[in-house]
C-alpha cells in the first residue's frame, strides 16, 4: 500500500469539532470528563488519551491577508484540529519495550492496545507530547489513523466528517506537493505568514499529518525543531564511558599512590 497521510489546513477550518466527534464516535473514545474551562470555546484543550482530535482555538492579530482592512478589529480567528504525527522517525516506537506500539503498510504509528504494559516510556519519548496514558485503564491511546478503515478501503473518520476539507486524506507526497501549491497560493493573496509544518530536517524525519498554517507553529503547540529522543544516546553513552574511565583512573591511582 502506499504511504497516507493527513493535511490539516487552518485557513479553512471553521471550528466545527465535527472531526473530533466522527473520531469519538468511531473509535469509541470514551469522554474527556465533560469540564467546562472557561478557555474561549474550547473544552477539550489538548490531545490526550480520550483526545485523538483536537479543535484549536486561536485569536491573533492580523499581520497579514485581507483581515487587515479591519483597523478597528485587527485580529483573526483561526482554528486548527490537531492530530497525531506519526512521524516518520517515530520516538514512541523506538522506545516501546513490548512491542505494543508498531509501523503499519500505509506508514502510520499505532499502538497496540491488547500489547500495551502501561509503562509509559512512550508517554515521555513523543517530542510533540501526544502519546497519554488513559487513567485508570494505564495503557497508552492516541490516534490509530483509523487503521481499520483504511484496511476496509475507507478513509479516517475525520477527514470524511470535515464539510470544509480542511482535513485532506490521500498519499504522503502528492499532499506534500499540495502543501507547497497552497502555501504559495496564500502567500500571493497576502498571507506572508502562511506555511507549512513538517519537519523534516530535524530527527523526526517528517510526519504523516501535515499542517498548513499562519504565523509561527510554536502559537499551534508545535515545536518549531521536535526531536526524537534517542538522538542523545551517543552523548549520552560516551558522558558515561568517560566518567567510568576516570573513575577507574581514580581507583588505580588509589591502589598505586
Amino acid at each position: 500500500m502506499t504511504k497516507a497521510a493527513f493535511l490539516t489546513d487552518a485557513t479553512l477550518c471553521i471550528g466545527c469539532k465535527a472531526c473530533e466527534v466522527a473520531c469519538k464516535e468511531w473509535n469509541e473514545v470514551p469522554d474527556d470528563g465533560m469540564i467546562w474551562t472557561g478557555f474561549s470555546y474550547d473544552n477539550t484543550q489538548m490531545l490526550g488519551a480520550s483526545t485523538w482530535r483536537h479543535v484549536m482555538f486561536l485569536e491573533q492579530p492580523a499581520v497579514a491577508g485581507p483581515q487587515q482592512v479591519d483597523m478597528e478589529n485587527p485580529f483573526r480567528w483561526i482554528f486548527l484540529s490537531d492530530v497525531c504525527k506519526h512521524c516518520g522517525n517515530a520516538g514512541c516506537l523506538e522506545a516501546c519495550p513490548t512491542g505494543a506500539i508498531v509501523r503499519t503498510d500505509v506508514g502510520s504509528v499505532l499502538v497496540q492496545s491488547d500489547v500495551c504494559n502501561g509503562c509509559g516510556y512512550c508517554v515521555v519519548s513523543c517530542p510533540f507530547g501526544v502519546v497519554d496514558k488513559r487513567h485508570p485503564d494505564g495503557r497508552a491511546f492516541k490516534c490509530t489513523f483509523c487503521y481499520d478503515r483504511q484496511s476496509a478501503g475507507m478513509i479516517p473518520a475525520c477527514a470524511k466528517a470535515c464539510p470544509t476539507q480542511s482535513i485532506r486524506f490521500g498519499e504522503l507526497d502528492e499532499l506534500r506537493e499540495a502543501s507547497v501549491a497552497r502555501v504559495a497560493e496564500l502567500q500571493g493573496r497576502g498571507y506572508t505568514d502562511a506555511q507549512v509544518y513538517d519537519p523534516l530536517e530535524t530527527s523526526v524525519g517528517g510526519t504523516h499529518a501535515m499542517f498548513v498554517i499562519l504565523g509561527q507553529p510554536d502559537a499551534y503547540n508545535l515545536p518549531p525543531a521536535p526531536e526524537v529522543p534517542t538522538i542523545y544516546l551517543k552523548s549520552a553513552w560516551t558522558s558515561a564511558l568517560v566518567s567510568a574511565l576516570v573513575l577507574v583512573a581514580i581507583v588505580c591511582g588509589a591502589f598505586l599512590f
